[in-house]
């Protein structure tokens, strides 16, 4: 297979998209959001963090990347101007668009990088269980997310509550799109979770847990509670923790992408499928 251009299949013709699709399968899919982070984060924060690791782990690994998905399931941060919110059955409904278009040529593995942390997933993985059992079972579907794939490196760089704007997914973006974080306004401000989500709610997404029991809330709740935004102290974000909790999830995606490049799949053999 000829050196492509690019990673991103919108800068490419369709002729290099089906010519990589004779030798390789996977697809990349970035899903992200556009939604308020605070005085100090870009709108498109969560999306920037996908692209970042798509595109990274895209040239590590020659697979290609489809064009991002600004938009995701946000409609607890409409309170605040220049957020964009697809309601959930509508991501759903967009996923499940992509994927099909994306299988019609012949890629047989997708994997979603959520940027959204948590917010996104109620939609993507419905939207994947779904198509795989009843629409697309040849087709392989995995979501990574920097929730889940970080845990081995969040508890070892940060030094506050990671949630909503903390010092990691600023530190990220700091680190990746320099010129998009407002230095001048990180806080040493948090909420008081547990008083608003009660003793079984989990503040710091990278921390150890007890019980949890789920909580959403709304835009108006959300502006009472956080009137900047702001979940998290952001105050200790640096490029360098960024570096590192970016290149310790692209290590680990470029490890999952060499697993799937060998991966068979229990039903491979399946005729009927």
């Amino acid at each position: 297979m000829n050196k492509l251009k690019s990673v991103w299949i919108n800068e490419l013709s369709w002729e290099d998209v089906n010519n990589y699709l004779k030798k390789e399968n996977i697809i990349i899919l970035p899903v992200g959001s556009t939604e308020e982070h605070g005085l100090t984060g870009p709108l498109g924060l969560d999306s920037y963090a996908a692209i970042a690791l798509a595109e990274d782990v895209a040239k590590k690994t020659g697979v290609l990347v489809a064009p991002p998905l600004w938009y995701g399931d946000s409609s607890h941060h409409l309170g605040f101007a220049g957020t964009m919110s697809l309601k959930t059955s509508t991501l759903i409904s967009v996923i499940e668009d992509i994927s099909e278009s994306l299988a019609r040529n012949g890629v047989k593995k997708i994997l979603i990088i959520n940027g959204h942390k948590s917010a996104n997933l109620p939609a993507l993985l419905s939207a994947v269980k779904n198509l795989h059992e009843f629409k697309l079972p040849q087709v392989f579907f995995a979501i990574a997310d920097p929730m889940k794939i970080a845990k081995g490196i969040a508890s070892k760089i940060k030094d506050n509550i990671e949630h909503h704007v903390g010092e990691l997914e600023v530190s990220h973006i700091w680190y990746k799109y320099p010129h998009l974080i407002k230095k001048d306004k990180l806080t040493k401000k948090g909420i008081d979770y547990e008083k608003i989500f009660s003793k079984y709610s989990q503040y710091d997404l990278f921390g150890k847990s007890g019980e949890v029991i789920d909580i959403p809330w709304n835009s108006y709740e959300q502006k009472a509670f956080a009137p900047d935004g702001s979940f998290s102290n952001s105050s200790k974000a640096s490029p360098k923790k960024g570096k590192e909790y970016h290149d310790y999830m692209v290590n680990v995606l470029v490890d999952f992408i060499s697993w799937l490049k060998k991966y068979k799949g229990p039903i491979a053999n399946i005729k009927s499928l």
